[in-house]
């Protein structure tokens, strides 16, 4: 998962994406981690390049926010050990199955905290995918509050979340993509370090409430099958574990690799991916650990 900014820090809305340099801006807004990444991608070129490392795609996005003035910090977050030195996907190489992809911009359109860049993330995204890394137009899914496209409601997100997994096969190769707003609600578990979960805000949040941290890995990732994966980038606030993945990545030239986030709790992870504690016997670290990284072992997720 590649996301935008830390747990504790807000994304951007880019009221004008054309400092970015991506196709015919327009004079469109935008978030700043999609625009930031497309950025980086493009790399001031005709085309959109697909010869970047992951520690390259990061950085670049990271220089572009600093460039602009952002303080965000981009990370990648992933359910296993990736090689940051390795050139940055969408699919994997060699990926032979189908290629689905299920997008999600969400303006508020008429609420208060209303966005303006969140549809336009969509479309430069589905744009991109399309060209480079071959998503066919049948099997992309866009849930946007423009009045033409599927309302992003809450039980229309989860939905949609089920229906991608469900059509999974092994071999194929998904990608989801989140624009709009991010929060933070008080946590009841105990198991997040700063006391609280974050969470994808729907269209209908005021109603049917906000899509909690563990609702999302219960949902879309454990349910990833053997053999397929699923890459994710999240363009909200506060969306630095929002996927609730041990290992990461993170571009704020401390460092150019993965590494175990030392805080992560393998214990709840291992927990909501419904591994009885019953398995959890002899050295009880490593069991946690190597039973959260087999559960999870077909997932690698951008935010």
């Amino acid at each position: 998962m590649i996301s935008g900014c830390r747990d504790e820090q807000t994304s951007a809305d880019v009221s004008d994406v054309e400092s970015f340099k991506l196709p015919d801006p327009a004079g469109r807004a935008g978030g700043a981690c999609t625009s930031a990444l497309l950025n980086a991608l493009y790399a001031e070129k005709s085309a959109p390049t697909n010869d970047l490392t992951w520690v390259e795609a990061l950085e670049g996005m990271r220089q572009s926010l600093c460039a602009k003035g952002y303080t965000q910090v981009p990370q990648l977050s992933s359910s296993r050990m990736v090689d940051v030195s390795e050139n940055f996907y969408i699919a994997p190489p060699g990926c032979t199955g189908v290629r689905r992809a299920l997008l999600i911009g969400i303006n508020y359109i008429g609420q208060e905290g209303e966005l303006s860049g969140c549809h336009n993330d969509v479309m430069n995204i589905k744009e991109y995918i399309m060209d480079v890394h071959g998503f066919e137009e049948q099997n992309i899914t866009v849930l946007m509050d423009d009045g033409i496209h599927l309302d992003p409601t809450r039980d229309n997100m989860l939905n949609a979340f089920a229906g991608l997994c469900e059509s999974m096969q092994p071999g194929d190769a998904s990608f989801f993509h989140y624009s709009g707003h991010g929060g933070k609600i008080r946590d009841n578990s105990g198991d997040e370090e700063d006391g609280y979960d974050e969470t994808l805000v729907p269209l209908d949040y005021n109603t049917a409430g906000q899509i909690k941290d563990d609702h999302v890995f219960n949902t879309l990732v454990t349910k990833v099958p053997a053999g397929a994966t699923l890459t994710c980038i999240m363009d909200c606030c506060h969306s630095g574990t929002v996927l609730d993945l041990p290992y990461k990545f993170v571009a704020d030239g401390q460092s150019d690799q993965m590494n175990l986030d030392e805080s992560f709790d393998m214990a709840h992870l291992a927990a909501i991916a419904g591994i009885g504690a019953a398995l959890l016997s002899g050295n009880a670290d490593d069991a946690i650990e190597s039973i959260a990284q087999t559960a999870l072992d077909q997932c690698c997720i951008i935010l």
